[in-house]
C-alpha cells in the first residue's frame, strides 16, 4: 500500500524478511543522504542526514581520533548544512550526548540550541541526550 505522510514521502509495506521492494529502498535513498571527509587518503570523518517532511535529521557525524581539532568536524556540518539548505529543509536536528562538550561546542557553532533532553537515549555507557535544533523562520 501506498499512502502519502507529507508531501515526496512514502510509506510502503516491507516485505518478506525485511526485503524491502524497489520503491521503498529507491525512497530512501532519496530522504538519506551522507557525505565523508578525506584526510592524507584515509577517511577522515563521516556524516549524513535524513530529510523527512523538510526536516533534516543528522545522524552520526563522526571525525576518526587522529584527525580531531583540525576542522575535520566544521567542514562536515558545513556541507551537511548546505545540502540541507539547498534542499529547502525548515530545520536541522541533531541528538548529542550530554557529555561530549566538543561535539556540543561544535554544533552551537553553527547555530544549534537545545531544545530538551532524551533520558537515557544512549546506551555503552547509559546517558542521556540532548536534542539540539537549528530552525529557520519561513
Amino acid at each position: 500500500f501506498n499512502q502519502d505522510l507529507c508531501p515526496g514521502s512514502l510509506l510502503v509495506e516491507v516485505g518478506a524478511a525485511g526485503n524491502p521492494p524497489p520503491e521503498a529502498r529507491r525512497a530512501a535513498e532519496q530522504l538519506a543522504k551522507a557525505i565523508v571527509a578525506l584526510a592524507d587518503g584515509e577517511l577522515a570523518g563521516s556524516a549524513g542526514y535524513r530529510n523527512i517532511c523538510n526536516e533534516a535529521n543528522i545522524d552520526n557525524v563522526v571525525v576518526a581520533p587522529k584527525f580531531r581539532n583540525i576542522g575535520i568536524g566544521s567542514a562536515l556540518m558545513r556541507e551537511i548544512i548546505a545540502m540541507g539548505e539547498a534542499e529547502h529543509v525548515e530545520g536541522f536536528t541533531l541528538e548529542v550526548r550530554v557529555s561530549n562538550t566538543a561535539a556540543l561546542r561544535l554544533y552551537e557553532k553553527f547555530g544549534f540550541v537545545s531544545e530538551g533532553i532524551r533520558p537515557g537515549f544512549y546506551e555503552r555507557p547509559r546517558e542521556d541526550a540532548n536534542i539540539m535544533w537549528k530552525r529557520y523562520t519561513i
